[in-house]
């Protein structure tokens, strides 16, 4: 009978420590980032307060569809937990544009595509971080042919822009850019 082990046992309890104790060092590198890229820094909640609808062309539920898609963004994207007072991070302000503007004209002098802008004012305060405060206007827009009507491309037209919006306010709160 031949034996074909070539050097000392290693019992598996000694690698699966082994194993546990890379996994920990490596897992500690990252420290307070998330797989996100996101900086939470020593905050553990966040508050998001209802963002007011100001613009002079007024959509029904807006308001509570951004606040929304805020909210849903970041707690995808942190470990922060959502509270509705007195949050480490809190984020709030108003959504002061929402406007239907033709872009592109044809040969005969009509609207060949509209856009869809909406702006948002937003006011960031971390309360674990002063230095970390501001407020700005973010906006994104949506293309559409002007055959077609707004009622049509809305739900689509806002998902895509919120989107946008909501990772640029994360952007600038928690990722420093």
């Amino acid at each position: 009978m031949k034996n074909n082990h070539t050097g000392p046992a290693i019992p598996k309890r000694a690698v699966s420590i082994l194993v546990a104790c890379a996994a920990l060092l490596i897992f500690k590198g990252c420290g307070i980032y998330n797989f996100t890229g996101g900086d939470v820094g020593s905050a553990q909640t966040f508050q998001v307060n209802t963002f007011r609808n100001e613009a002079p062309l007024v959509e029904p539920g807006l308001d509570r569809d951004f606040t929304l898609a805020l909210q849903d963004l970041i707690m995808n994207q942190t470990s922060l937990d959502l509270v509705p007072s007195g949050g480490d991070l809190l984020y709030e302000g108003e959504i002061t544009e929402y406007r239907v503007a033709p872009m592109t004209a044809t040969a005969q002098q009509t609207a060949a595509q509209n856009r869809l802008t909406i702006g948002v004012r937003v006011r960031f305060t971390n309360n674990t971080k002063e230095d970390a405060d501001f407020e700005r206007t973010f906006s994104f827009y949506y293309d559409f042919p002007a055959n077609s009507q707004l009622n049509s491309v809305k739900s689509a037209a806002h998902e895509e822009i919120f989107e946008r919006i909501t990772q640029d306010i994360f952007n600038a709160s928690l990722a420093d850019w």
